[in-house]
Parts: structure tokens; sequence; C-alpha cells
């Protein structure tokens, strides 16, 4: 049976994560408020992000953007999206 949670990004009930995809409270909170939906968005959003604008993971202010912009993202606030980018009409 699968687990289902109230997502915070799409106000709805959708299939939750598996587990927590980090440790600690902070992977505790999306395991239990974001869905599997959301979370897969996230990482093909994340992925664009770090390569259009070049972020690189060791330096820590690029590691601090990535993490609000993760934030937003979830939460279903307005979000950084990598420049030119152009989102497809439904």
């Amino acid at each position: 049976m699968t687990r289902t949670v109230h997502c915070r990004k799409y106000k709805e009930e959708l299939p939750g994560l598996d587990h927590p995809p980090y440790p600690g409270p902070k992977g505790e909170d999306i395991y239990q408020n974001v869905s599997k939906q959301a979370w897969d968005e996230w990482q093909t959003h994340q992925t664009m992000l770090i390569n259009e604008r070049r972020l690189n993971m060791m330096n820590a202010e690029d590691r601090k953007f990535l993490q609000g912009e993760m934030d937003k993202f979830l939460s279903g606030e307005e979000y950084a999206l990598a420049e030119g980018y152009v989102q497809p009409k439904e």
C-alpha cells in the first residue's frame, strides 16, 4: 500500500516518498509533507539550476542558495529559474 501525504506544494493528498531524503529534521519534514511527485520535480529543477547557473556544490554559498530555492519550490512559492528558461505551455 502506498503511503500518502498532504503535499505542501500541491495542497492535496498524493503518494509520499519511500524514505526521508536527508538525515535529521529537514529530511523528516520533507518525508512527512512533500509528495514523491513534488520531490521528483525538485530533483529535475535542482539539476537544471546547478548546470545552468554553474553552481559548485563544494561552495557553501551555492549550497545555501540551492537550499533556499528548494524550500521555496517545495512550499509552492516563487523560485529561481535557469536564465533564459521558458516554462512549457500546458
